[in-house]
């Protein structure tokens, strides 16, 4: 409880303090110099001298403070979306107002008005930047002067005095040991600082197969990940292919498997994720984008008055716009840098993905820490947030890559500016960092083989016209396709974008009358096969009736490692090139050599059990892994994860010293004790909390 409301102490009245007036004059001050220089840069504008420039920033400051109680209330009527509006609209008008009417101030045209703003946000951006401060404070600068106000106001409250609280924030895709170089390399000072105080420890956490986002998603928010064996997969009840990036998947899938006790049930929130973790309140979360709200209203985005502050501060949507566009330019050099290199493996980076990337990567990273700053500040008990920066750019850069390490600066800024505001949160909170699994490096099997798995698998079939659908690579546009969704979406209709989109026309299209032949998904080295004519799972026995050559030719190819099926009496078989062993079979020893050698001494265990899920392919093949940990993704990606090998299964966990991981949670795996599995991590964090009193 703050300290001004607590029963034993009487409210202070407020008495402005030197520290408050520091704070309206540095503000002042910062804002009169970008209009300054974005006066003297618009041809629209000009200035006869400084007081008048002054004056304007002046005029947009108490602008923002008169209108800031209205606009909050349009936010809860209207939404996210009116957020945004009202807030753009606002912007203009109190900037077009100061402009108009200030003295000394010259102004040839409404529309320069815009081109004030953007230009003073990006002077603003770039003085931060020559200065050395932390970009992601400016995103919620205001939230911090309120909040350190009102701290002032009430004394200080000592941590012991203050509820408990926990803050989840996941690094997507970052492996502990690629951390662990970022660490040494000085580009996550904030984590190496914690790390060094002895506040935090860093272990690792084993990602299982399949090692992607939503199935560690699922198991980290709800503690179930059994209903997803991929990033997109065959669903032979609903005849059609379901994509966990899509908001309408997306739900479907959480409807299998919440049981209301996620995560952050009991007043959570949740930021930018694919599932919900059954929270209170959700942010462009990916399956609730189509949801309704408890007045029955599309719950789209979230509550409006969260995103108030990010859409209607002044400066702050300008410069997020502009430095995405500017992050667009930095991965147009970095692309062709690769190129003039030949930096290899690497994969075309040109098309829609210089737009996602400028567009996740800062807008959404901004908006994500504005709304994260928001709950803090409410004082929600749990949140959990997804940061997707590094894991976009591996994808298409690689995970060691010198712009994919550069990417955890960033991340380490806003951890840094998420612990400035739980100082002076109502909540002592907790900071747990964690990733969902890692990446591994390597060229994609079609680069290697010179066609598509799907190809491959019709040649082997003798029908090589055979109808067939093939995934896309898509994983990267969940992000827009949630905010897409939950900003235009309507009725019944999703917003979907990405190669994901065209892959699951395709697979309606073909079920909607007759269902393809095959169908083949990749999640990085992770391949699935179905054969949707067959009403049930088919066995080796079946298999290799009908296509003789199959599962044997696909072992053959020399970047599969392994190809898993099952069969009638003898339960699971991995098939490699050169031997086979039967995986459910203690005492079988493998004929030939042992195909999962390579893969360490999780292989069998993660996949014995990816095989026996319930959406699982009727084949399962894994690519080959070298001695350096490379693969090959059966989609487009020179960074890629979903499978095992390399570190895409070695995911971090960054947690307080004095929360210790619990010994009856870890399994050995090689050398090394660990948690196995997301649902292992979710049972850590729900411990945590409940022992926090977080939880009943």
């Amino acid at each position: 409880m703050p300290a001004d409301e607590r029963p034993d102490r009487p409210p202070r009245r407020w008495v402005p303090t030197l520290a408050d007036v520091g704070d309206v004059l540095l503000g002042l001050a910062t804002t009169a110099l970008g209009l300054g220089v974005a006066i003297a840069l618009v041809d629209g504008v000009t200035a006869q001298s400084p007081l008048g420039v002054v004056v304007v920033a002046l005029a947009v400051a108490v602008g923002d403070l008169l209108l800031r109680a209205p606009l909050r209330w349009f936010a809860a009527v209207a939404g996210a979306m009116g957020a945004l509006v009202a807030g753009l609209v606002v912007q203009v008008a109190v900037a077009w107002v100061a402009l108009a009417y200030a003295p000394g101030i010259e102004l040839d045209s409404a529309w320069d008005t815009a081109a004030v703003l953007v230009v003073t946000a990006v002077v603003m951006a770039a003085a931060r930047w020559v200065w050395g401060a932390n970009d992601s404070d400016y995103v919620i600068a205001d939230v911090l002067r309120r909040a350190r106000r009102h701290a002032r106001r009430s004394g200080a409250v000592p941590d012991g005095t203050r509820q408990a609280g926990l803050l989840v924030v996941q690094l997507d895709g970052v492996a502990e040991p690629v951390l662990q170089q970022a660490i040494e390399a000085g580009l996550a000072p904030t984590m190496q600082r914690w790390l060094t105080d002895g506040t935090h420890r860093l272990e690792q956490w084993w990602a299982r197969v399949p090692s992607t986002t939503p199935a560690s998603q699922a198991g980290l928010l709800h503690g179930d990940s059994t209903q997803i064996p991929a990033f997109r997969w065959w669903d032979r009840g609903l005849g059609r292919l379901v994509v966990t990036n899509h908001p309408v998947d997306a739900a479907l899938v959480e409807t299998r498997l919440t049981t209301g006790k996620g995560l952050l049930a009991g007043g959570g929130t949740a930021v930018s994720t694919m599932f919900s973790g059954d929270a209170a309140s959700a942010y462009v979360v990916m399956s609730r984008t189509r949801s309704r709200g408890p007045d029955g209203e599309r719950a789209g985005l979230g509550p409006g008055p969260s995103f108030l502050r990010f859409f209607a501060s002044p400066f702050v949507l300008a410069r997020a716009v502009s430095l995405s566009l500017g992050e667009m330019v930095k991965e147009l050099y970095q692309a062709r840098r690769q190129r003039v290199r030949d930096v290899r493996p690497r994969i075309s980076r040109g098309g829609w993905y210089v737009v996602l990337r400028g567009v996740t990567n800062v807008l959404m990273r901004d908006l994500s820490t504005s709304l994260v700053a928001e709950a803090l500040m409410r004082g929600d008990p749990t949140i959990y947030v997804d940061l997707v920066d590094y894991d976009e750019i591996a994808h298409h850069a690689g995970p060691t890559r010198p712009e994919s390490m550069r990417s955890l600066e960033g991340l380490d800024r806003v951890l840094r500016t998420l612990e400035a505001v739980c100082a002076v949160a109502p909540r002592s909170y907790r900071v747990v960092v964690l990733s969902d699994h890692g990446q591994a490096l390597g060229p994609t099997f079609e680069d290697v083989e010179g066609r598509s798995l799907l190809d491959t698998v019709r040649a082997l079939m003798a029908t090589p016209a055979a109808p067939g659908v093939q995934s896309g690579t898509g994983e990267d546009w969940g992000p827009l396709n949630a905010l897409l969704t939950s900003a235009f979406g309507g009725g019944r209709t999703a917003t979907v974008v990405g190669p994901d989109a065209r892959a699951r026309d395709a697979g309606e299209a073909t079920a909607g009358g007759e269902a393809p032949e095959v169908v083949v998904v990749g999640s990085g080295n992770l391949g699935l096969v179905w054969f949707p004519h067959a009403s049930h799972r088919l066995v080796l026995e079946d298999l290799q009736e009908r296509w003789p050559g199959l599962v044997v030719g696909l072992a053959a190819v020399p970047t599969v490692g392994v190809v898993v099926a099952d069969t009638r009496d003898r339960g699971l078989v991995a098939v490699g090139a050169r031997g086979l062993v039967l995986l459910e079979q203690d005492d079988a020893e493998p004929e030939g050599e042992d195909p999962l050698a390579p893969y360490g001494p999780r292989g069998r265990a993660d996949l014995v059990r990816a095989a026996r899920l319930a959406h699982s392919g009727d084949l399962l093949l894994v690519s080959t892994v070298s001695d350096r940990g490379h693969v090959h993704a059966f989609e487009g990606q020179v960074g890629s994860h979903g499978g095992i090998g390399g570190d895409q299964n070695r995911a971090l966990l960054l947690h307080p010293t004095d929360w210790p991981v619990d010994d009856d949670l870890r399994e050995d795996v090689g050398s090394l004790r660990m948690l196995v599995g997301a649902e292992a991590v979710h049972a850590q964090l729900v411990r945590w909390a409940t022992a926090a009193g977080l939880r009943p």
